[in-house]
């Protein structure tokens, strides 16, 4: 078929989709040939496409908490919408008459104008609240998804939560922004990042850095990051939706749904490979602070369940892992941790009580 011939038959089915609308049947020459076609087969063509848009409605209600009942009025937006078949699903399925009395070509145009207005501090009798199509969140340890202002949140919103260290006298912060509905950062959209530098050295832990995430009522995202023992601080703008077509937003939200699963024992075990790293650092540093108060046979036993916890990690079995830790925390608890505080106790007391008479 040639281009010519398809750009015919297209605009013909187009006269033919708004003929029907108001007619039984709709016929016409193209090419000494008949084209014809009845509101019933038509409607018959169409339906994967109506169930699809009721689909649709369905998930929107369901992401905002609602159902069909709390909605009070129906508005009608494009030109499709005029067709009878897709009316009558509408009003079916929100059990109410849809409201048609304003031209659905112009409602988009009409509402933005009605916004502008608002936002200009014209208007004070009307409020349109639009809604975050993504999550947004920052990468922390592992990899993983810190969700801060989930989907679905009407903007303007803000959202904070506080942040430490991961190594003693770190000086800076790496702060990543990324979008998405997955648990690790690498299958979400990375939107921007900046350091927080200048951070006092202190052990790890101890600095405490609020994030906040703030969206303004024309979507743009502000990020703030600021350590708040000594106010050092830093932040970036970035537009959350900025070349996102719907498409791959509705993509995003399919994958976070067919891999959620995977993505559940993903996160599991990455949590758990970090509680390890973690506390095989801590015990590390103990170790190395404290050698002189710590028996050979002790220090042998915890470099044993040290060494199991190290090649657990590398298994990736969360079970494995979190059996590792409770074994190593066992050892240090009560073979290492209680003595050594008493033999750090009876030191002190030692050089406290150095050259002093008792009576």
């Amino acid at each position: 078929m040639n281009k010519e011939l398809a750009q015919t038959l297209r605009l013909r089915a187009e006269n033919a989709k708004k003929h029907l609308s108001s007619n039984e049947s709709f016929s016409e020459e193209c090419n000494g040939d008949t084209l014809a076609i009845t509101r019933s087969a038509f409607e018959t063509l169409i339906q994967p496409l109506i169930s699809k848009t009721m689909q649709c409605c369905n998930n929107a209600l369901k992401d905002a908490g609602l159902t069909a009942s709390d909605i009070q009025s129906v508005v009608m937006v494009g030109g499709s919408t005029r067709i009878p078949a897709i009316k009558n699903a509408v009003r079916n399925f929100f059990r109410q008459p849809v409201n048609d009395t304003v031209n659905p070509d112009e409602v988009v145009a009409l509402g933005a104008a009605i916004q502008a207005d608002i936002l200009a501090g014209n208007n004070k009798d009307f409020l349109l609240l639009d809604i975050t199509p993504l999550t947004l969140g920052i990468e922390t340890m592992g990899g993983l998804m810190d969700v801060l202002i989930p989907r679905n949140s009407k903007i303007p919103t803000k959202a904070g939560r506080q942040y430490t260290t991961q190594k003693d006298g770190q000086g800076s912060m790496r702060i990543t922004v990324f979008q998405g509905e997955r648990d690790l950062v690498k299958d979400n959209r990375k939107l921007a990042e900046f350091n927080l530098s200048n951070i006092p050295g202190m052990p790890a832990g101890l600095p405490k850095v609020e994030v906040n995430f703030l969206i303004n009522a024309d979507g743009i995202l502000v990020v703030k990051a600021k350590e708040l023992r000594s106010g050092v601080e830093q932040s970036i703008e970035v537009k959350p939706q900025y070349g996102l077509t719907d498409a791959e937003v509705e993509q995003m939200l399919r994958d976070s749904i067919t891999h959620a699963k995977e993505d559940i024992q993903k996160r599991a075990l990455v949590e758990a490979q970090t509680e390890a790293e973690q506390i095989l650092r801590a015990t590390e540093t103990f170790l190395t602070k404290n050698p002189n108060l710590i028996s050979k046979d002790e220090m042998m036993q915890t470099a044993s369940a040290m060494q199991a916890l190290q090649l657990a990690i590398t298994m990736n079995d969360k079970d494995l892992i979190h059996k590792k830790i409770e074994e190593l925390n066992e050892i240090t608890l009560n073979e290492i941790t209680r003595p050594f505080a008493e033999r750090a106790m009876d030191e002190a007391l030692s050089t406290a009580l150095k050259d002093t008479k008792l009576i």
